[in-house]
């Protein structure tokens, strides 16, 4: 399993999670934040803005479907055919094990089921 998380713009978090909903993939957790990018923040006159506000949105997918994830995250949250600066990042790093509340189930990166004693 992996662990997707992407920064985008506020404006674009919607249109990813619907993207990501049609696509089968619901289980999104999604996040305020603020931050810059390399371009350091927006300079307008004399002020610097670099706290520019964002969505962080994180999903947990297993490995197979790591790229049409990505290519579904791209394509909802990119500006205009090309992009623009500031459109976001995305980042995956490796999930080797997540358990369910609820139920006690452990899933690991074979996607094998196994329940845990609470």
């Amino acid at each position: 399993m992996i662990m997707i998380r992407s920064i985008v713009r506020p404006e674009k978090a919607d249109d990813v999670l619907a993207a990501l909903m049609e696509a089968g993939f619901p289980a999104v957790t999604r996040l305020s934040v603020v931050g810059r990018g390399k371009q350091r923040g927006i300079k307008i006159g004399e002020i610097t803005y670099d706290k520019i506000p964002k969505e962080m949105l994180i999903a947990v997918v297993k490995d197979g479907a790591k790229e049409f994830v990505i290519k579904t995250i791209m394509d909802a949250a990119r500006t205009g055919e090309k992009g623009a600066f500031g459109d976001g990042k995305i980042f995956i790093t490796p999930v080797d094990e997540s358990y369910t509340i609820s139920s006690g189930i452990k899933e690991t990166e074979t996607g094998e089921p196994e329940e845990v004693a609470i």
